[in-house]
């Protein structure tokens, strides 16, 4: 491709898997977000819960100052305190709302007007549609508070087989919860990760064709299927990993196939639409710095993009 990206998406990184230290809403979040932030290639942040408002109103200022648009990304308190949204218990499915509401009350406080957020755990086959049922009405009462915060929401596609055993899952299936939710908010959408891609058996364009008229994300990301590989499943090593299933071929054609489905579109007047948001989430392993794991992740996303 010999046209700037910047024509076409916002390219962010996941802060809080970039810099995993930060995570647990703690930590030298700051710092982190400043690294980001003063370089102009991300043209997006993908952030998490801060649990100090100090540092929230402190990030506030930091993303003005840069001009850097944000997303909230509300996985890690979900999933780093086990809170299920489609759990059978009425007080553990309240307790998951209640904590996406103070997510999106943390992203309000930053200007911020998106958040992603992940199914409850799958329950097994003979509970599923029960589990969808409650999983249903818990997102329909964050999307209507969402709708009070000027906050649209996604969820975000996980395995349901492998590592993170989420209710959704299928992407048929999270296709029609999609459709389901946007009856009622039209703004709702799937976020998709490449990273998943392989995790989910599923090749990029039966899945983006499958999911193409509820994507309003999109993560690029690896992982590794390997069984023996310490970072076997959900782990986001590098691009390129050894093992891995991604490098920069299968992100090259990850992107040709958001521009098949239209979820790029090459003639639009992006003066008159809204940027779709296209976002890097990659983690450091063991003896890796942050700062070099985002300078290659570059790299690979500029050879890819050329080779379009």
């Amino acid at each position: 491709m010999n046209k700037p990206w910047e024509k076409f998406f916002n390219l962010s990184i996941v802060q809080f898997m970039a810099f995993p230290e930060t995570i647990r809403g703690e930590g030298p979040i700051v710092a982190a977000i400043e690294k980001i932030a003063m370089d102009p290639f991300w043209t997006g942040i993908e952030i998490s819960w801060i649990k100090d408002p100090a540092v929230r109103k402190q990030v506030r200022g930091l993303l003005e100052t840069a001009n850097l648009p944000a997303i909230f990304g509300a996985q890690p308190p979900l999933i780093s305190q086990r809170l299920d949204l489609n759990a059978a218990e009425p007080d553990m499915r309240k307790k998951a709302v209640d904590q996406i509401i103070v997510c999106m009350d943390m992203a309000a406080e930053m200007n911020i007007h998106h958040l992603s957020l992940i199914s409850g755990w799958d329950p097994g086959a003979d509970k599923r549609a029960e589990a969808k049922k409650f999983l249903e009405e818990s997102v329909l009462k964050i999307c209507e508070y969402g709708q009070s915060q000027l906050i649209s929401v996604n969820l975000e596609i996980f395995d349901r087989d492998y590592d993170v055993h989420a209710l959704l899952g299928p992407l048929e299936e999270s296709a029609a919860f999609s459709a389901r939710i946007k009856r009622d908010f039209p703004d709702f959408g799937l976020l998709y990760d490449l990273s998943h891609q392989a995790i989910l058996n599923q090749n990029t364009r039966s899945a983006l064709t499958l999911l193409k008229d509820h994507l309003v994300h999109v993560h690029l990301g690896n992982c590794t299927l390997k069984t023996n590989d310490p970072l076997y499943g959900d782990k986001h090593p590098r691009i390129g990993y050894t093992g891995g299933a991604v490098g920069v071929p299968e992100l090259t054609e990850f992107i040709s196939g958001l521009f098949e489905i239209g979820y790029l579109e090459e003639e639009t007047d992006q003066a008159n639409k809204k940027k779709p948001w296209v976002g890097f989430e990659v983690k450091p392993m063991p003896g890796e710095s942050s700062e070099l794991l985002l300078a290659g992740t570059k790299r690979a996303f500029i050879k890819a993009w050329s080779d379009l």
